[in-house]
C-alpha cells in the first residue's frame, strides 16, 4: 500500500515570497506535496529573526519559528527589486501555478510585478496576497503585526478576565487564521481554474481573518446587541469553565446531567446548597454561576485531573484536563497515532521533533519531511539545473546582490 501512495498536490509548482504572516499557508501546500520554492531577499528572509533560538542563540539559520512554518520547502535567494531579479522571477513563473506573498498592497505593481503583468505571462497563475487590512481601503496602507490584527479584529477585546485589560492570545494566531484561510482559497481557486483555465488574485485581510473567527461574539450583537465581555475562565453560555485542581486545572460543563454531577458531590460532603431544589432550574444556575463555580472548585481543589477526568468520563461527562505541553508531547493519543515527528538537521547533526500533519489519508504519503531550507541553499539546483544559468552568470548576479 506504501507504493501505491501519492502526494495530494504533486505537480502544482508554488512561489514563496511570504514572510512570518502567510508562510504557513505555503508549508500547508508543501506538506501536502506541492513544490514549494521559498523566495527570500539575499541575506534571508526577516522572519528569520524570530525566536526562539536552537539552543537560545540568535542566528538566522537556526530560528525554530522559521523551522515549523518551512518545512518541506526549496529555498533561494531573489531580489525582486532588479532588473536582472524581475527577469529571473518571471522565467520561474512559467511554471508555477500559485504565488504567495506579503508585501505591502501595491508592491509588486511598482515594481513592475503586478497581477495584470504576471498573469499575462501566465494566464493559469493564482496570486495570493495576504496583508493587515487589505488591498484596499482607508487603513490599507498602515503596517501591521499579529498584535496589531488581534485588536483591529476584535478578538482582544472578548479575551482575557473581566479584572483585567485585554489580553492577546498565545502565539500568532492571525497569521495562522490567515493562512488556513488562504490555503482553504487556494484550493477552492485551483478547483475552478480545472473548470475555467484562468487563475486568480486573492486578497486576504488579516484583520477580517480574525474577525471571521469571533462566532459568537458577531452573532450575539448582531441579534441581541449584546456586547460580549471577557469572562476569563467561563464560557460565553456559562455552561462550561475551567477550574483548579490539586495538580492543575480541568475543563468541566455543568450543561448536561446537573443531578449526577451533584449527587456525585453530596457523596463527598461539598455540595453545600446546590442540593437544594431551585439551583435543578438551568436559567437560574446560569443568573448565578459565579456562586456555582466557587462551590465547585473548592470540590474540584481535593481531586487530581486524571482522577476528575477518568471518573467524569465514566458518567460521560464532557470534561477534559488542560495539558501543559510536556503532557501533550506525552500524550498516549498522539503517540499511538504517530502525530509527533523527527525530522532530520544534517548541518546540526541531529534531528528535532516536529507537529506532524493533523490529517491522515488512506491514499496520500505524509511521511515526507524535509526541514526549512538554508539561506539560498537551492540556488544552484534552481538557476543552474532548471533555468540553466552558467557558473560565470551566477557569480556575477552574486555580486550585484540580485541573489
Amino acid at each position: 500500500m506504501k507504493a501505491e501512495k501519492e502526494d495530494l498536490l504533486t505537480g502544482i509548482q508554488v512561489l514563496d515570497l511570504a514572510d512570518e504572516k502567510a508562510s504557513f499557508c505555503s508549508k500547508l501546500l508543501a506538506d501536502l506535496g506541492a513544490r514549494v520554492i521559498k523566495i527570500e531577499r539575499p541575506g534571508g528572509d526577516s522572519s528569520r529573526k524570530i525566536g526562539p533560538f536552537l539552543r537560545g542563540v540568535p542566528n538566522p539559520e537556526r530560528s525554530l519559528f522559521f523551522y515549523h512554518n518551512n518545512t518541506n520547502k526549496l529555498g533561494i535567494t531573489l531580489n525582486l527589486e532588479h532588473e536582472d531579479g524581475k527577469e529571473i522571477f518571471l522565467k520561474l513563473l512559467k511554471k508555477t501555478d500559485i504565488v504567495i506573498e506579503t508585501f505591502r498592497p501595491n508592491y509588486l505593481r511598482q515594481i513592475g510585478l503586478g497581477f495584470d503583468v504576471l498573469s499575462r505571462m501566465n494566464p493559469k497563475l493564482i496570486l495570493v496576497s495576504v496583508t493587515g487590512f487589505g488591498e484596499n481601503g482607508p487603513r490599507s496602507q498602515y503596517e501591521s503585526c499579529d498584535l496589531v490584527a488581534s485588536a483591529y479584529g476584535g478578538q482582544m477585546y472578548v479575551s482575557g478576565s473581566p479584572s483585567t485589560p485585554p489580553l492577546k492570545s498565545f502565539g500568532e494566531q492571525s497569521y495562522y487564521t490567515a493562512s488556513l484561510f488562504a490555503a482553504i482559497g487556494i484550493l477552492i481557486a485551483l478547483r475552478k481554474r480545472a473548470h475555467t483555465g484562468r487563475g486568480e488574485h486573492m486578497d486576504i485581510s488579516l484583520q477580517e481573518s480574525v474577525a471571521s473567527t469571533l462566532d459568537h461574539v458577531m452573532v450575539r450583537y448582531f441579534y441581541d446587541r449584546i456586547i460580549p465581555k471577557r469572562q476569563g475562565n467561563l464560557s460565553w453560555n456559562h455552561f462550561s469553565f475551567i477550574l483548579p485542581c490539586k495538580d492543575g486545572h480541568i475543563h468541566l460543563t455543568i450543561s448536561t446531567q446537573w443531578e449526577t454531577l451533584i449527587e456525585w458531590i453530596a457523596s463527598e460532603g461539598m455540595a453545600e446548597d446546590l442540593m437544594d431544589e431551585k439551583w435543578k432550574d438551568e436559567e437560574y444556575r446560569l443568573r448565578n454561576i459565579d456562586h456555582v463555580m466557587d462551590i465547585l472548585q473548592r470540590w474540584t481543589r481535593t481531586h487530581s485531573v486524571q482522577e476528575l477526568f477518568e471518573l467524569g468520563q465514566l458518567m460521560r461527562f464532557p470534561w477534559a484536563p488542560v495539558y501543559s505541553l510536556k503532557e501533550v508531547l506525552n500524550n498516549a493519543q498522539l503517540q499511538a497515532r504517530e502525530f509527533f515527528i523527527d525530522v532530520e538537521h544534517p548541518e546540526i547533526g541531529t534531528s528535532l521533533k516536529y507537529p506532524g500533519a493533523p490529517y491522515k489519508f488512506s491514499r496520500y504519503s505524509s511521511d515526507r519531511w524535509k526541514r526549512a531550507p538554508l539561506i539560498g541553499e537551492d540556488n544552484v539546483q534552481i538557476y543552474q539545473g532548471e533555468l540553466g544559468l552558467s557558473d560565470e552568470e551566477l557569480q556575477r548576479l552574486s555580486s550585484l546582490k540580485v541573489i
